[in-house]
């Protein structure tokens, strides 16, 4: 389901923006459906799990504008435990996979049991290795975010979860900041993860539009996370950087037309080329009468288009060799017509 080898696996991060109503969250799952994503992404936590009431009593410097405290925030933003089972079966039944970031042990059990196709770990918790090591030992795949983290912090983070025996990790690029700017992307790590870990890679993107997220398929992303929206007005911290469905549909198209233009790999020549090959390159023409016996010189042939008979490559094997019929002028001289010594001088 999710490498190198299968499609892109976009995934619509709801995050918080079903604002604490159930019916919002479906229909959010179904506008992420109709949008082209393979996946709706929503978040598992607690308040008093994830942080110290006492740590956020005052805000930070950075925090001087938000109007609520972070403990407001969180509570505001977290899914209830008890929608996971409905939420999950809402989605199943619309042909979408329900996935979510679990934050503390009893999300995690759910999330087994219920039997999502891969677990996420946030960028928050890449030094949580307890925690980390817990979610390997579920041997669901995991998508391991890695934003404001240093390449230390991220080898641990891999060596935690591979400890447990668990290599189903697919490594998420991502800058932690909401929105981020699109000059700290470092879309190069992408391929840094992929020769030093040797795994698949994806990419986790707050940035504005799907630049970022188009350029990360290009080299190699095999997972695409981003935040999504009924609209982008709508009150919550998460909605101002989120795709709605007509921007989220126009980046899967666009995804898609990427992985047609990546291709397979192997050089060939492309239908759409046949023609223009015979039109472009060049064949071996006659440039004066020859007959029978006669031999090719440079003086009697030339390398000339449209690539008819011989190719180009083989003119310097023909001359010196003679003809077998007569030719007109500007004829083309295919394999047959050489009078070759040996096989092994055949050339076609």
């Amino acid at each position: 389901m999710l490498g190198n080898n299968q499609k892109c696996y976009v995934i619509a991060e709801i995050g918080s923006n079903f604002n604490k109503d159930i019916r919002l969250a479906k229909k959010l799952i179904k506008l992420a459906k109709d949008s082209g994503a393979d996946a709706a992404k929503f978040q598992s936590f607690i308040p008093e799990k994830i942080i110290s009431r006492r740590g956020f009593e005052k805000k930070l410097a950075f925090q001087s504008k938000w109007k609520k405290s972070v403990w407001e925030v969180y509570d505001e933003a977290q899914l209830p435990l008890s929608w996971h089972s409905e939420l999950n079966k809402y989605a199943k039944n619309i042909g979408i996979d329900f996935m979510s970031a679990p934050y503390y042990h009893d999300a995690v059990d759910l999330l087994v049991k219920l039997n999502t196709p891969v677990i996420k770990i946030g960028s928050g918790e890449i030094t949580n290795i307890e925690f980390l090591k817990y979610v390997g030992k579920t041997m669901k795949p995991i998508l391991l975010a890695t934003g404001a983290s240093t390449m230390n912090e991220v080898e641990d983070a891999v060596n935690a979860l591979k400890y447990t025996g668990n290599k189903k990790i697919i490594l998420m690029q991502a800058v932690t900041q909401y929105p981020s700017p699109i000059n700290d992307a470092n879309l190069r790590v992408l391929d840094v993860f992929k020769k030093k870990f040797n795994l698949n890679v994806g990419y986790s993107d707050h940035s504005p539009g799907d630049l970022v997220v188009l350029a990360s398929v290009a080299l190699g992303a095999c997972v695409i996370e981003k935040h999504f929206t009924m609209n982008k007005k709508m009150s919550g911290p998460d909605h101002p950087h989120s795709l709605d469905p007509v921007e989220f549909n126009q980046m899967v198209q666009q995804i898609r037309k990427i992985e047609s233009a990546l291709g397979d790999g192997i050089k060939k020549i492309e239908k759409s080329e046949k023609e223009t090959r015979i039109i472009q390159q060049r064949g071996i023409w006659t440039t004066k009468k020859i007959v029978k016996g006669e031999k090719f010189t440079k003086s009697n042939t030339d390398a000339l288009r449209p690539m008819m008979g011989l190719s180009a490559s083989k003119y310097t094997a023909i001359l010196g060799k003679k003809s077998r019929r007569n030719f007109d002028v500007f004829e083309p001289i295919k394999k047959q017509d050489v009078w070759f010594h040996t096989k092994l001088m055949c050339y076609t």
